[in-house]
């Protein structure tokens, strides 16, 4: 369909957009049937504090609708930090020892059945042979009641101490992480529950929701955060949507970028399906800023990516191909969030290793005592590692083609997602103070 007559493909892309759905198999995404006392309930705990170690980090901390369900910031301050976004500065009384390892990556269609797997390195992932039903970094102390692979993911980060756990003994939360006591009795995730237990407004809520006199568990309270998620940022009626299923037309700079994105460009052989990725894992050459993904006793700044779950050098600097939806809402870009813009992004693809070794970094970071942001780009060696494992072959296209690209890649925001269904709420049960 794509590649002879540039004129003819780029009218038939503007009028045809079913026989392209057919062509390339495109089908509507299956999403998760909550009841609105559900997803009510979800809410109200993806904005709460109290299930954070020294209850003043939420879910919202680093995924606000104010800044498309991330943060706005290439890496993040969890713990430690004051006010939100781009503003968001560390806490003199309650300093982090370092900055999120990774950006925050955005919320929306994870609840879409599509999504079977989750964080940048693929970490946590269904697996049917487990008892759980989920292969995690927890292992067999994976306990089982998660409804999803997103209602598991959802809980995670409470067990990171950069994240929202707190750090050493600060509190309750973080001495049961530090001593490595995470699920079972008196574990991290036994710990958070018993807040929510103990709060009157969230007992009655769950009590609606769950069999009589069953005492709320840690999984019941992601599965509700999961339901929130799925309803409130499902992405899936966008320009590109109602051209994909319905035939309405694109504006003809952004029909030229779909031809480009599906065709010459080469960009649907990762971002392929329905939401722009395969789900799969690539080296693409990405910088590297900040601490890098390692355990506490390393003291390198690198981050290997998918090798860092599955230890098999094959592997080395891979992640997760991006969904695109909202993409243009979704700056910073890369696991590192190295690209301010979407025109960068796309370039670094374009000539990737060239990009890698010439990279300068020009964004803002929270201010951070003692931080070396940019300590792996000036290490020569690591610098040709990621070089190394590059799988991108270099590509020509025009300014006028990348312009293009761009346009089409508007296309895919869904406007009532940007805005979410729900909103924030103006308080919580547990009475604390809201990320606003």
């Amino acid at each position: 369909m794509f590649g002879a007559l540039k004129i003819g493909v780029a009218l038939l892309v503007v009028v045809a957009g079913p026989c392209f759905a057919q062509e390339h198999r495109f089908e509507r995404a299956e999403y998760p049937k909550n009841t609105m006392a559900e997803i009510e309930l979800g809410r109200l705990l993806f904005y709460d504090p109290i299930l954070s170690g020294n209850k003043s980090v939420s879910c919202s901390t680093c995924h606000h609708p104010k800044f498309a369900t991330s943060d706005g910031l290439a890496l993040g301050i969890g713990d430690g930090g004051i006010g939100l976004g781009p503003e968001r500065k560390t806490d003199p009384n309650n300093m982090p020892e370092q900055r999120v390892p990774r950006n925050s990556p955005a919320l929306f269609n994870l609840g879409a059945a599509q999504f079977i797997s989750m964080f940048h390195d693929g970490r946590l992932e269904a697996d049917p042979s487990r008892a759980s039903g989920l292969r995690t970094p927890l292992e067999d102390e994976m306990v089982a009641g998660f409804d999803s692979v997103l209602s598991a993911q959802a809980m995670f980060p409470v067990l990171s101490p950069d994240e929202m756990a707190g750090h050493y003994l600060e509190n309750d939360v973080a001495r049961a992480v530090r001593i490595g006591l995470l699920t079972g009795e008196g574990g991290a995730w036994e710990i958070i529950a018993q807040r929510v237990r103990g709060t009157e407004e969230y007992e009655r809520l769950f009590a609606q929701i769950l069999p009589d006199g069953q005492d709320i568990q840690f999984a019941d309270i992601a599965n509700v955060l999961a339901a929130f998620i799925a309803f409130e940022w499902r992405a899936d009626d966008s320009p590109f949507d109602r051209h994909l299923f319905d035939g309405a037309p694109l504006p003809e700079d952004a029909a030229n970028g779909m031809t480009l994105f599906y065709g010459k460009a080469n960009c649907s052989s990762c971002h392929s399906g329905l939401f722009q990725t395969d789900h799969q894992f690539h080296a693409i050459a990405m910088p590297q800023l900040g601490p890098g993904k390692a355990a506490r006793f390393e003291d390198h700044v690198r981050d290997t990516g998918r090798m860092h779950v599955t230890g098999n050098p094959e592997d080395a600097y891979q992640f997760r191909t991006p969904s695109l939806r909202n993409v243009a809402h979704t700056a910073p870009y890369g696991h590192s969030g190295a690209f301010a813009t979407m025109e960068a992004v796309i370039r670094h693809h374009l000539t990737p290793v060239e990009s890698l070794r010439h990279y300068q970094w020009d964004g803002v970071l929270p201010m951070l005592a003692g931080a070396d942001d940019e300590a792996a780009m000036r290490d020569a060696a690591e610098v040709e590692r990621i070089a190394n494992a590059n799988e991108l072959a270099p590509m020509e296209l025009s300014d006028v083609e990348i312009a293009q690209l761009v346009a089409f890649l508007h296309t895919l925001t869904d406007e009532q997602s940007i805005a979410g269904r729900l909103g924030s709420p103006q308080s919580v049960p547990s009475g604390l103070p809201l990320d606003q």
